[in-house]
Formats: structure tokens, C-alpha cells, sequence
């Protein structure tokens, strides 16, 4: 889901500038998901010359169909809650790039952030807060029917499911985590593993086995998402033979993984076997000055709730940082 200046994201008096290129920034925030957009508005409003870079405002937020599990909302979906994030930060003014990718980021007592433009930006701290990119299947009709059946989280999702017929895509952890929260729920769950064997840690292939309302295809890969307008059915085909199945379905639970969005960082920050940057209690990274926050970081659970919370601590710590120290 890519958006604009001239989306409804963007309705209303905006109070955003555009980056300088000679300036010193304070903090300049790279992401604009929960944890962004929470690390932009705490650094606003101690006063900090706070720039922020995305590539897309909301992040994986923006794409989740529905939201019950933040405070304030019983319901709302990822595009008003990522509209009311993104409205709360524009009041206070701030320098924005939308649509911009960071290269990299360079150390220093002042800090470069470099964007593949070529395009330079000067700041005393850094605020990595990009997020994880879901791994898609790359499959017809996945794309389409995004936050309209296609999933590609199951704490966030799974209770629009009850009562309803699932495929989960993936026999890992993560993927039978879903399964066994989806079949609870939903009247019948189709397991996908394109291996000839789960993946998942015992405890939970066997407390998979507790629910009769779940069926496992091992050996195939989903080759296509159907439906108009939403999800109708799952194809997945026998790895094998090549014969294929279409299995009615009112959704689909992609759950083969996630890609930390650390590469801009690579070489710089200490990261997890995962890619992960790693950071202490305070958002700090390995580096003085760069901080961290939300999915991109080793912290577990990635919900939107701790990414705002991280994100928080992440942008005090960056203030307590300029203003204790003296060659600033």
C-alpha cells in the first residue's frame, strides 16, 4: 500500500517542510510506522529540530485490516489509526520526506543520513525505527487482496477469523503459533508447509494436534490468492506431482517470516542472527547517539502498542543524550 501527499492520509492543514540539506537536525527519526511517528512526537514536543524519513507513512500498520487491541479503540483499521498518528505529529511541525529510502547512515559526533538520491542530512542522533517487512509469497492475488482476507498477522487479525475458514502459509513457528490461535476460533484451518515436515518446535506441532479442525498439507506451496474483492479460496499445489487443490477459504495467514528493514545500519550497529538491531532498556544502540525502536529491534512482541512505547523511551533517551552533551 504506497501513499502520497495527496492521499487521505494527508487530508486536512499540514505543518511539514521539506528537508535541508544544510541544516543540523537534533533527531532525525527513519521510519514513519507506530514507532516513528510516537518518536517524532516526543522529540516535537521537547523541542528537538526533528526531521523524519519513510518510504511509507504507517508502515505494516497501514496495512492491517483491523485493530482491537489499542488502547482508546475498541475497533478502528490500520489506515484511520495510522491517519490519527500521522495527524497528531503534523501539528507540531516537522521537516518530512515521504516516499525516501535511506542507504545508509554514517557515525560521528554529527551524524549523515544518507538517502539513495544521494541527498545528505545532518543530525546529532539518529532514531532507527524502519520496522520488519512481512515475507510475502509473491503469489496472484496476494497483493490484491491485502487487509482483504490476506493477512500477515494472526495476533492482529485472527479474531476477524472466528467462525470462518483459514489457510495459515507456513510450518514454522510462526506459522503454527497462528494455526493453533486460528483454530479456536475459525471453523477450519488449512496448514500449508512446502516442506514434507513442520518446522515448528515440538510443544507446539503437538499442541496443534489437541484441535480436530485442523488439516496439514505438507510437501505444497500456495500458488495463488482468489477471490473478487476478497479471499475466496487458496490454491496450493503438490511440490511433487504439480497437481494442485483449491481450498475454500474466507482468508489467508502469511506466516513464512519477516525481514528486518536493518540494512541501512549494516556494518554499523550490533544485530541479532536475525538482523535485528540490538538495543538496551533505553532504545541505545552500539553506537553513541543512534537509538533504535519497533519491529526492527531484537525486542520480542512485535505489536504496535510496544513499538509506540519503545519508541518513546528511544526519543527521551536522545534528548537526555543532546542535552548532557557538552560539545553540542
Amino acid at each position: 500500500m504506497d501513499f502520497n501527499l495527496s492521499s487521505s492520509l494527508f487530508s486536512g492543514e499540514q505543518q511539514f517542510n521539506a528537508f535541508e540539506s544544510g541544516k543540523i537536525y537534533d533527531v532525525i527519526i527513519i521510519g514513519g510506522g507506530p514507532a516513528g511517528l510516537t518518536a517524532a512526537v516526543y522529540s516535537l514536543r521537547k523541542g528537538m529540530v526533528t526531521g523524519l524519513i519513510t518510504r511509507q507513512v504507517g508502515g505494516q500498520m497501514a496495512e492491517t485490516a483491523g485493530i482491537e487491541n489499542y488502547l482508546g479503540y475498541r475497533y478502528i483499521n490500520g489506515v484511520e489509526l495510522t491517519d490519527k498518528f500521522h495527524d497528531q505529529v503534523m501539528q507540531f511541525g516537522i521537516d518530512f520526506e515521504n516516499n525516501a529510502n535511506v542507504q545508509t547512515v554514517k557515525d560521528g559526533l554529527i551524524k549523515e543520513v544518507v538517502l539513495d538520491d544521494g541527498r545528505v542530512f545532518k543530525t546529532r542522533t539518529v532514531i532507527v525505527a524502519s520496522g520488519k517487512l512481512p515475507r510475502k509469497l509473491n503469489v496472484p492475488g496476494e497483493k490484491e487482496l491485502t487487509g482483504h482476507g490476506v493477512a500477515y498477522c494472526a495476533i492482529c487479525d485472527a479474531p476477524f477469523y472466528k467462525d470462518k475458514k483459514v489457510v495459515v502459509a507456513g510450518g514454522g513457528n510462526s506459522g503454527i503459533g497462528a494455526a493453533i490461535d486460528l483454530a479456536r476460533i475459525a471453523t477450519h484451518v488449512t496448514v500449508v508447509q512446502r516442506r514434507d515436515r513442520l518446522k515448528a518446535d515440538k510443544v507446539l506441532v503437538d499442541k496443534l494436534k489437541h484441535y480436530d479442525n485442523v488439516e496439514i498439507l505438507l510437501g505444497h506451496a500456495v500458488r495463488e490468492v482468489a477471490g473478487k474483492g476478497k479471499v475466496e479460496a487458496v490454491v496450493a499445489e503438490n511440490r511433487e506431482t504439480g497437481e494442485r487443490i483449491t481450498i475454500p477459504a474466507d482468508g489467508i495467514f502469511v506466516e513464512v517470516g519477516s525481514i528486518p528493514n536493518s540494512g541501512l545500519a549494516q556494518g554499523l550497529l550490533d544485530m541479532n542472527e536475525t538482523g535485528e538491531i540490538i538495543i538496551d532498556e533505553f532504545g541505545r544502540t552500539s553506537k553513541e547517539g543512534i537509538f533504535a525502536a519497533g519491529d526492527v529491534t531484537d525486542v520480542p512482541y512485535k505489536q504496535i502498542i510496544i513499538a509506540c512505547g519503545d519508541a518513546a523511551k528511544a526519543a527521551l533517551s536522545a534528548t537526555d543524550y543532546i542535552l548532557s552533551n557538552p560539545n553540542f
